[in-house]
């Protein structure tokens, strides 16, 4: 089975915002054909980005609560321990947790952020894709 880490931006439009472009990796999840993995760390940044304040308001337009996206995260990830970090260095160190991840796994990274995606020709010999969404 393919192993993703989603990076928050990808969680937010798959979860929140219920984005086109991420259906197709719902499907997949849905029918477990991915395994998305992921680590509590990541679990409280989605919980402390559903908290800001331009964020909240639009979370309660769109009919969904800050339990129930947590709840909805908590049924189709695979929690796993936290990674080591990689050679890899991202300027961003928000972002490095979900690039370790992604090395310890071997798994495809999905990320929209782009100093993530620059990164996608140095991590690809580590076996780790890079891409927007999955293609």
């Amino acid at each position: 089975m393919t192993q993703v880490v989603l990076d928050t931006n990808i969680v937010l439009d798959l979860l929140m915002f219920q984005n086109p472009q991420v259906q197709g990796l719902r499907q997949a999840l849905d029918q477990q054909q991915l395994r998305w993995l992921a680590t509590p760390p990541m679990r409280e940044e989605l919980a402390r980005v559903l908290a800001y304040p331009k964020i909240a308001p639009v979370l309660a337009r769109l009919g969904h609560s800050l339990a129930s996206l947590l709840a909805q995260w908590d049924a189709l990830v695979s929690v796993v321990e936290v990674a080591p970090r990689c050679a890899v260095r991202c300027r961003d160190p928000d972002d490095q947790m979900f690039i370790d991840l992604a090395v310890a796994h071997r798994a495809q990274l999905l990320s929209k952020d782009a100093l993530v995606l620059r990164l996608a020709k140095r991590l690809l010999p580590l076996g780790v894709g890079v891409s927007p969404t999955r293609g």
